[in-house]
């Protein structure tokens, strides 16, 4: 392929497997988080971590999952009549009244801007039907998306439940997944956000400094705070293509702790094309000679020297002379190109088969293509 290592061929019948095996730096580093990580957005690479794994309180970045349900329901446009219940929610509020109706959306960005949690309370009963309605949708999502050591008890994250807790790296895989969402994103990075409400205007200012102030490649995030869980927060950044995500619990020092995270992560890691989206060159059988081609760029998050030592490579179904003859038989994937680095297995993309500009193949062929998307922490 053009401008990239070559790639080798081997002709053999393939079964196609799914997957792939984050690579992990050891390296604690200079953080004052119980628990910290640093991950790739796209790929889900982890490029920091710090106990990674330990169960801890997480205070209000549970927000991140009340926001994501909410988005997720459809219904921002709908009017949320709020109730006693969710008013004498206590701790950080937007100040909502009795009966007083309020958009879904706006009350979402009361919930992430400022950390409402009477919003949180009012849109768990709104989406949920109640409180412990959206609790069970708030762990079923959980479960969904491979957050294996998270249980959720509310919807804002105060300390009132000895079972409400999560990690570092469930979080996130949480983050990464909600900032799939366009919506999620454009409520995450909004600085300041006016809405009118009845009587009430009311004016949120995001309590995340990174967004605000402190880190101009900050694109949004979730702060948390309770006596018990200490300081949280989620975050992501965006430079040079590459998207990061930092999550801290009980950080003294987060804001410091997210900054020196990310400046490790864009000095030391490029947005590295190593498959690039088109026909692949230099295949040397004659039956698959110039008709074989990749959808997509595979992009992964290396260092100089780990861009020298990735390989790739390619599997191909073997020809089969006299069925294939007539090239409406060919199935449309016929293969798949494996990327790893020092052993690790990367990310595998299939291989398709040009058939001229028509789609062919039959439905289970098709859905073999979805064994090779969605690369991600798992």
């Amino acid at each position: 392929m053009k401008g990239y290592k070559k790639i080798l061929c081997y002709m053999i019948v393939t079964i196609f497997l799914a997957g792939t095996f984050p690579l992990k730096s050891q390296a604690q580093g200079d953080v004052s988080a119980r628990s910290a990580i640093l991950i790739d957005q796209r790929s889900g690479r982890i490029l920091y971590e710090k106990d990674i794994h330990e169960k801890r309180r997480i205070a209000s970045i549970t927000k991140i999952m009340t926001a994501i349900l909410a988005v997720e329901s459809g219904e921002m446009n709908k009017k949320v009549k709020v109730s006693r219940e969710a008013i004498q929610t206590e701790g950080s509020a937007i100040y909502l009244e009795e009966n007083e109706k309020i958009l879904l959306e706006d009350l979402v960005y009361g919930l992430m801007l400022r950390s409402g949690n009477d919003a949180a309370e009012a849109i768990a009963e709104h989406v949920g039907g109640s409180k412990e309605g959206f609790v069970y949708l708030m762990n079923q999502k959980a479960a969904e998306i491979g957050m294996e050591n998270t249980e959720f008890a509310n919807p804002h994250g105060l300390d009132d439940h000895e079972n409400h807790y999560s990690t570092a790296y469930d979080m996130a895989i949480l983050m990464k997944y909600a900032m799939n969402s366009k919506k999620f994103r454009e409520i995450s990075g909004t600085k300041t956000y006016r809405t009118k409400s009845g009587a009430h205007v009311r004016v949120f200012k995001n309590k995340n400094k990174l967004l605000t102030s402190l880190y101009p490649h900050t694109t949004g995030g979730k702060t948390g705070y309770t006596k018990r869980a200490k300081r949280t927060l989620v975050s992501s950044a965006q430079k040079d293509g590459l998207d990061l995500i930092a999550v801290t619990i009980n950080a003294p020092s987060d804001w410091d702790d997210h900054i020196y995270m990310y400046n490790m992560g864009f000095d030391n890691y490029k947005a590295t094309k190593v498959v690039q989206e088109g026909e692949i060159e230099g295949v040397k059988n004659k039956f698959y000679e110039d008709k074989l081609y990749v959808k997509r760029d595979f992009i992964y998050p290396l260092t100089e020297k780990e861009q020298e030592k990735v390989k790739t490579k390619l599997t191909l179904l073997k020809p089969r002379k006299k069925e294939w003859k007539d090239e409406r038989n060919v199935p449309q994937i016929v293969g798949k190109i494996s990327i790893s680095l020092d052993g690790k297995a990367l990310g595998e993309m299939p291989i398709y088969y040009d058939h001229g500009g028509k789609e062919t193949g039959s439905f289970f062929e098709k859905a073999k293509e979805l064994f090779f998307i969605g690369q991600g922490v798992r």
